[in-house]
């Protein structure tokens, strides 16, 4: 059976002790990212340029592991403050809005201040034409 851990050099990986993501047989589990961008280790104040900063981060994830976006098959959203939600959701139509996979909502706390929303999704290998 397949396995393989992918890193994004995050230093939060390094510290927590787990993976930016795992893959397992023919799916790919991405754990909850940020929109911090791990080249330059900023984040936007602005939840849509985050929310838009995590899925370039998972879409980097998931073709490191011989994947994309369209085989993305459930995602969650962590939101601090509920009303960020609905300003993301142009964003979530950008990269989910062929694929509409399962999704969950949830209100929590996240690590960070600076961290207005966490994205995690599970997909399976291989691309899409």
């Amino acid at each position: 059976m397949h396995h393989k851990r992918i890193s994004s050099g995050s230093e939060f990986e390094s510290k927590i002790s787990y993976s930016r993501a795992v893959v397992e047989g023919g799916w790919i589990f991405v754990s909850g990212t940020t929109g911090y961008d791990y080249g330059s280790m900023t984040i936007s104040e602005n939840v849509v340029e985050q929310a838009d900063q995590c899925f370039k981060n998972i879409a980097q994830a998931l073709a490191e592991a011989g994947s994309s976006l369209d085989r993305i098959v459930r995602v969650r959203y962590i939101f601090p403050d509920r009303s960020d939600f609905e300003p993301c959701w142009p964003v979530f139509k950008k990269y989910l809005g062929r694929v509409l996979p399962a999704a969950t909502i949830m209100i929590a706390g996240l690590l960070d201040d600076q961290m207005k929303l966490e994205i995690e999704v599970t997909a399976q290998i291989g691309h899409t034409d």
